[in-house]
């Protein structure tokens, strides 16, 4: 491509009298529909996307078969003992949980706080977030190994007269992320009607059409229907925001409230938050970075969106660093010997080698996003979005795994090691995320097309052609510009 034509799609420019636009290159309201649209009406996908999602698949029924060996066999295939009784399942199921975390952020908080840069990356975000907890909402259902008995874990009469306990945060975990899964379900299916209803409208095939149909609900467009949209979109906003910190804490306490030295601190809530949205604005790019590419979009998942997302990495980044330093802060002024052992045991003992892998990942390799240049870089940024999530991965292993395998008893002292199962459930979740998400690509409109309409410049009329805002022709008035977003 020539140096032209990577002008043409670079709209990060800094200029403090004007913003530059989110979408690029000379668009109206047509020619988005069709961009969007034609990702799904196309009869067949880039070969690419064929690759992807057999690769993806075969990691499915590797989950499926892990799974299934697991069920029959027990939870003794994984490598758990005493006294390390978590370890990659607890730790896979943080990790997915924080990884959920962005998409709602992007969707609910960016649009309580009108930032349009969001329109055209809220969408896959929310996919993510699903997805991502589908993966996530995997591993308590398998964890018990006996999974014909879990309905114990409901509060429902059985034979043995067992009942959940309510004080323990294992079951607010349940509340709380089935709240979110379900409340940011709806706030992804809202967004999504109008674009369904473009795609029935469109629609050549009567299944298709039918099926769209269906789903968007009978949606018109009308401008009472555009009313109520508006009010519960804004509702579900509102109700996901305070969700987004939520849910993360809770999962936080299931650690916080033990008497373990290395998770019995108060720091771990908002830790656990800013890492889940570092981690989850790293995957965000993991995905989009491609997307833009083999589905041709970037003239609307521009340079300008993914560099905000790298500030946001960086900056999320930043408090990450600070939360593990002050930890060694707090274990040192505490005066506590064990948790200052812990501390140490996790920077020099067996495990230091994971450690150091997510002090670099998470702290060092953000730093490079001082630099313009490195915002900007799609080579780069993707390295460092790789690396992050590699290191949010390492620091749930890093507090879980270090802190159990030295307990109080050290003839119990243990180095974990996981099986081979352990390792393909986990490559089986990936592959899992990457298949849904896929689907998700070739079916669904990745972009918000209604959304993206609203930070078009308003300049051009459906047809495309440029008018001012009372119609007239642009070029009869003298220095119109377009309003800066």
């Amino acid at each position: 491509m020539s140096s032209i034509a990577l002008r043409t799609f670079d709209n990060t420019a800094d200029d403090p009298q004007r913003r530059s636009p989110l979408v690029l290159g000379d668009q109206n309201l047509g020619s988005i529909t069709e961009t969007v649209c034609e990702i799904v009406e196309r009869p067949r996908p880039p070969a690419i996307w064929y690759v992807l999602l057999t690769i993806s698949g075969l990691l499915v029924l590797n989950l499926g078969a892990m799974v299934t060996y697991l069920i029959v066999t027990g939870v003794g295939v994984w490598g758990n003992t005493n006294p390390v009784g978590w370890a990659w399942d607890i730790t896979n199921f943080v990790f997915w949980i924080g990884i959920g975390h962005a998409g709602t952020l992007i969707s609910a908080i960016l649009f309580l706080f009108r930032q349009g840069w969001r329109t055209s990356i809220n969408r896959a975000a929310e996919a993510m977030t699903l997805f991502a907890v589908m993966c996530a909402g995997l591993y308590p259902g398998i964890h018990v190994g006996r999974v014909w008995v879990v309905y114990w874990m409901f509060p429902i009469p059985n034979q043995m007269q067992m009942w959940p306990q309510f004080r323990s945060p294992l079951m607010w975990d349940i509340f709380a992320i089935s709240t979110y899964l379900t409340v940011s379900l709806l706030f992804w299916y809202t967004g999504l009607v109008p674009d369904l209803a473009t795609l029935r409208d469109r629609s050549t095939s009567p299944i298709a059409r039918r099926v769209f149909g269906f789903f968007a609900l009978g949606w018109r467009g009308s401008a009472r229907q555009w009313h109520r949209y508006e009010r519960a979109y804004l509702l579900l906003a509102a109700l996901s925001t305070p969700l987004v910190l939520s849910v993360h804490s809770v999962v936080s306490f299931d650690f916080a409230t033990s008497q373990l030295p290395g998770w019995h601190t108060t720091i771990f809530p908002p830790y656990f938050v800013a890492g889940a949205i570092f981690g989850g604005f790293a995957m965000v790019v993991l995905l989009l970075v491609p997307v833009r590419s083999i589905f041709h979009l970037k003239h609307l998942i521009t340079l300008r969106h993914l560099e905000n997302m790298n500030k946001i990495i960086m900056a999320t980044g930043m408090m990450v660093g600070y939360a593990y330093a002050t930890e060694f802060f707090i274990a040192w002024y505490s005066g506590n010997t064990y948790e200052l052992f812990t501390f140490f045991n996790r920077a020099l003992g067996p495990y230091a080698w994971a450690y150091w892998a997510m002090i670099f990942c998470n702290v060092v390799s953000p730093q490079i996003f001082w630099f313009a240049w490195a915002r900007r870089s799609i080579p780069v940024m993707y390295v460092v979005s790789i690396l992050v999530t590699i290191g949010m991965w390492f620091e749930r292993f890093v507090i879980i795994v270090s802190s159990l395998s030295r307990d109080f008893l050290p003839a119990a002292w243990y180095y974990y090691r996981p099986t081979y199962v352990d390792i393909c459930t986990f490559a089986g979740t990936c592959g899992l995320f990457v298949f849904m998400f896929l689907l998700f690509c070739r079916f669904l409109p990745v972009i918000a097309i209604a959304e993206v309409k609203q930070v078009l410049p308003h300049d051009h009329d459906v047809a495309g052609h440029k008018i001012s805002g009372n119609g007239a022709p642009a070029d009869a008035i003298v220095g119109h510009a377009a309003p800066a977003h």
